[in-house]
């Protein structure tokens, strides 16, 4: 083996694998703290351009959920109104009917009127303060909305719901219903029937807008747990893999060490041959 003393070639080609194995040492450890592989992007640049596309879609997607549960909120507080008024037309068209049998004289159909014109009130009442945030819900003034329940802009990623709906007392047709007398009594009757049946045409557009709700708040929580999944393979770390990758290379390291100190000697070497 020649030896030489201007250039130590040995000696540079272990300082170089010395500092492949630092950098691989730093890799293995960003890896293992930051529980991802792509923590230096330059590992996998086409990884992780494909991980950052699925957290951007994950991200769009878990706000357009929170956009599906938060209009079922909204069909819930109409529907719960909804319902409440349905209660009462039923009690309405219960006096009216009551009120048209001869069994009653006017003055007693005078307090069923009292109990009449109070239940229309709080149909009434109801219609005008429902309301989700700002929004009036049952007073007519509601139009078509929008719900975003998917993460890009075609009309696809959107629910369309009419959600303009009158049950005030004009609404529905009860503002001049009375049960004061056997005529308007029975008149009563057919307005507490109309009535009804337009809460039912209401209370089914709500049920059916939250049907689709519900259908949509379930695909989209199973896209983000699919999606989820498919980033975790290619982010994560395998953290076994990355501490045995990390001793590996401590390992290596030390081993270069020696060797670089035995190339290192070398010029001792040649002095003493000089000596």
């Amino acid at each position: 083996m020649s030896l030489r003393i201007g250039t130590n070639v040995s000696s540079l080609a272990i300082q170089s694998a010395i500092h492949k194995s630092e950098k691989e040492q730093l890799r293995a450890s960003k890896n293992i703290s930051t529980g991802s592989r792509l923590a230096d992007p330059s590992a996998d640049s086409a990884g992780l351009a494909q991980s950052e596309n699925l957290r951007s879609d994950m991200s769009g997607l878990q706000a357009a959920q929170r956009n599906a549960q938060q209009a079922t909120s909204f069909a819930a507080v109409a529907e719960g109104s909804l319902a409440e008024q349905a209660n009462l037309v039923v009690r309405l068209r219960e006096l009216a009917v009551q009120a048209a049998s001869d069994t009653y004289t006017d003055q007693e159909r005078s307090y069923m009127q009292t109990e009449f014109s109070n239940l229309q009130a709080e149909i009434d009442r109801i219609a005008l303060a429902t309301s989700f945030g700002s929004q009036k819900l049952l007073n007519g003034s509601a139009k078509t909305i929008d719900i975003q329940v998917g993460h890009s802009g075609d009309k696809n990623s959107r629910i369309t719901f009419n959600a303009e709906a009158d049950s005030t007392l004009s609404g529905l047709d009860l503002s001049s219903s009375r049960v004061s007398d056997k005529s308007d009594a029975l008149e009563a009757i057919e307005s507490a029937d109309a009535a009804m049946e337009k809460l039912s045409i209401i209370r089914a557009s709500y049920g059916s807008f939250q049907s689709r709700l519900d259908s949509a708040d379930n695909q989209l929580g199973a896209t983000v747990e699919a999606l989820t999944a498919a980033r975790s393979q290619i982010n994560d770390a395998d953290v076994a893999a990355e501490v045995s990758q990390l001793r590996k290379q401590q390992i290596l390291q030390q081993y270069q060490s020696t060797l670089l100190q035995q190339s290192n000697e070398q010029v001792g070497t040649v002095l003493r041959l000089i000596g």
